[in-house]
């Protein structure tokens, strides 16, 4: 019996795929016959990632809050490998710490690049998604789901990009454009791996029940969500309890508040606790223009 590979031969956009769950995201989809242009702001590691893909895959360093460098990408992504039958938008940044902590400018840039990011793809790339009637997923994350402490701009972000997909998906069913939601939690990237080195997310990572506090496999992860992507699922579930917490949504703020006010009392008097600051190499290229390099070469 042969296997059927619904995107062979298809154009895949991914948005933050110089790293992490992006690049995560573009490997699957090639495995499973796309061709994937790949955007993201570090043009080093955009072209490692492009150079290890097999077939025609490319790779775009563009911000993704910029909309006209969007649209201009856009357009060349269409001529070049053709109108996208798949847009993922994954692009996302995140730092801990107390709200009152956290630099202002900080805290828009996340809300930027995960929310505002996200808008700016979809409106560049629908006009091919119409025409192919693709689909669109947009990452979300367990911090869409229940709002965190010491999280307060990614989970705002988070929210916010999960209704605009909500919203998104109702406009355009009758087009026969799919719109999809992905939820994760904690996947084992760079981002991620960072977070570790500062107490505030340390601490958050303390306070969370198993298996919210549990680190994943990035790889298994990507395999799911491309999975829905074949499957144009409205919803995906990255990790299958988080069926439960999306059952459980309108409960978990009150939840959230009794764990943390116990957690936090504990921490009075604490100096540690501060914000971080945009986490990993990601966070840092998004302070930089696109295309820019750290000092001394690509970001480890």
């Amino acid at each position: 019996m042969v296997e059927e590979l619904p995107l062979l031969g298809r154009t895949a956009v991914v948005t933050g795929a110089a790293r992490g769950l992006g690049e995560a995201i573009s490997r699957a989809l090639v495995r499973r016959g796309a061709t994937v242009a790949l955007l993201g702001l570090e043009e080093r590691e955009l072209a490692r990632v492009a150079a290890s893909l097999p077939g025609g895959s490319t790779y775009w360093p563009v911000d993704v809050t910029d909309e006209s460098a969007m649209a201009r990408t856009a357009a060349e992504v269409t001529e070049r490998l053709g109108p996208p039958s798949v847009v993922v938008a994954n692009a996302g940044v995140a730092a801990g710490g107390p709200f009152l902590d956290t630099d202002p400018a900080t805290w828009r840039r996340i809300v930027e690049v995960n929310l505002v990011g996200s808008a700016v793809t979809a409106r560049a790339f629908l006009p091919g998604l119409l025409r192919t009637r693709g689909y669109y997923l947009q990452v979300s994350s367990l911090a869409g789901i229940a709002a965190a402490p010491m999280m307060s701009a990614y989970c705002a972000s988070k929210s916010g990009a999960e209704a605009f997909a909500h919203s998104l998906r109702a406009e355009l069913a009758h087009r026969g454009v799919g719109v999809g939601v992905a939820y994760l939690s904690w996947a084992d990237t760079e981002m991620i791996r960072a977070a570790e080195g500062h107490a505030a997310m340390r601490v958050l990572r303390a306070g969370l029940p198993w298996p919210a506090s549990k680190t994943y496999r990035v790889d298994p992860v990507a395999a799911r969500l491309v999975h829905g992507i074949e499957r144009r699922a409205p919803a995906v579930y990255a990790q299958p309890w988080l069926r439960g917490a999306q059952a459980l949504r309108a409960g978990l703020p009150g939840i959230v508040t009794r764990r943390s006010r116990h957690v936090f009392a504990r921490l009075t008097g604490r100096s540690d606790v501060t914000a971080t600051g945009l986490l990993g190499a990601g966070g840092r290229a998004a302070l930089r223009p696109p295309g820019q390099e750290a000092p001394g070469g690509p970001a480890a």
